[in-house]
């Protein structure tokens, strides 16, 4: 068994429209990290290690935007993991305090990325995604739409088709992270949306409308991890955030075997990671009082509430219609406003969601506070990478 850890400081930048702010993504990073330099009242001589989470841009962007904080000589580790880079840089971190290889580390995720829809990569090598095209293709067809919509897309309908579903429940999904964004400063959109404005916005692909479907973003997160003694000496009990337990997992047999569209983006790593997380901490999906979770559409957020055991999945459907994933039911599920409003910076967002959590943990998210938080769970996944989950509590 390794070290506590505890989160002490955090910072983010705003999440917006690509190119709107004239950012690079050293200036993102800059804002971000001395945020969190500042939340944990550290200077950056005391961080030792660093890791970088960002999906597209040279192999040593994080050196470079290391130089706005200090150039301190440490090692700086570059992190690409697709959507799940950021919280792997975060995995990353924690092991080097848990460990016993370092006492202060920063974990810091950024992206600065090209209006319009995601493109699917280098094409001078196979695509990391290929089999999961090739799958697509074989099991549903393909389409002109872009390609993540067709993935988590026909996942929902699959999911829809299991559990007697209709297209109102995913809309209420983005009605319910909407409405959430509202509340938080930081968002790329705070705008409400009534439920026909959701689902008479122009269709994506199966049952997504565009208002169901994450934008990109620029922004960057960061955040300070230290060991429990490092915490004494410095007295920094009063905000700290123990990371109980974390469990990273990749891609299993059953992912591309059992030819489901639900196993392809990465239920079964979500629940063999979840399940982890439960044991490892002793905290029990009822106990689970916050859920940060990457809808990065809004199909996705509801099979991820049977991958996380929210919910069962026959239950999915009054689950979504009692409000029980938002203020005032059993669980409030992205606050922030989630991935559909508060946007998708891919490098940025796993290291976001430990910000926000934190924020919640501590009381100090303002007006979408989660009355008497104490147990918050994260769940970010990388589609043909990888899934990170964990668990965060008051230290």
């Amino acid at each position: 068994m390794g070290r506590s850890v505890f989160v002490v400081g955090v910072g983010m930048t705003e999440f917006v429209k690509p190119g709107s702010r004239g950012w690079d993504y050293p200036d993102m990073v800059r804002i971000a990290g001395r945020a969190a330099l500042a939340d944990a009242g550290l200077a950056i001589e005391q961080i030792e290690q660093v890791s970088f989470g960002y999906a597209s841009g040279p192999s040593t962007c994080g050196e470079r935007a290391f130089h706005e904080l200090g150039m301190t000589g440490i090692p700086i580790y570059n992190v690409n993991n697709a959507c799940a880079s950021g919280s792997t840089a975060l995995f990353m971190a924690k092991q080097f305090v848990e460990g016993g290889l370092s006492e202060c580390v920063m974990a810091v995720g950024f992206e600065k990325m090209q209006r319009g829809s995601l493109a699917v990569g280098e094409l001078d090598r196979e695509l990391p995604a290929q089999r999961h095209l090739d799958m697509t293709s074989d099991l549903c067809g393909f389409t002109d739409a872009p390609p993540a919509a067709q993935f988590f897309g026909n996942a929902g309908i699959e999911y829809m088709n299991r559990h007697g579903l209709k297209p109102e429940h995913f809309a209420k999904v983005a009605f319910k992270n909407h409405k959430h964004s509202v509340d938080n400063p930081l968002s790329q959109f705070r705008q409400e949306y009534t439920l026909d404005e959701i689902l008479e916005s122009p269709r994506v692909f199966g049952p997504l409308t565009r208002l169901q479907c994450c934008p990109t973003s620029d922004g960057s997160a960061a955040v300070i991890l230290c060991s429990e003694d490092f915490v004494k000496r410095n007295g920094l009990g009063d905000g700290a955030v123990e990371i109980a337990a974390m469990s990273m997992h990749t891609e299993f047999p059953s992912t591309f075997g059992d030819r489901s569209m639900v196993k392809l983006v990465g239920f079964d790593m979500a629940r063999s990671a979840a399940a982890e997380v439960y044991s490892a901490s002793g905290v029990r999906p009822d106990d689970i009082d916050v859920v940060e979770l990457h809808d990065c559409f809004s199909s996705n957020e509801l099979l991820t509430y049977e991958a996380l055991r929210l919910c069962e999945g026959g239950e999915v459907g009054d689950y979504v219609d009692s409000g029980a994933n938002t203020h005032g039911g059993q669980h409030v599920v992205n606050p922030s406003g989630g991935l559909i409003s508060k946007g998708h910076p891919i490098g940025a967002t796993g290291i976001a969601q430990c910000v926000e959590l934190c924020w919640q943990l501590r009381g100090d998210a303002g007006s979408r506070q989660v009355e008497g938080a104490r147990n918050a769970l994260q769940h970010n996944v990388g589609l043909g990478a990888a899934v990170v989950v964990a668990l965060y509590r008051k230290g």
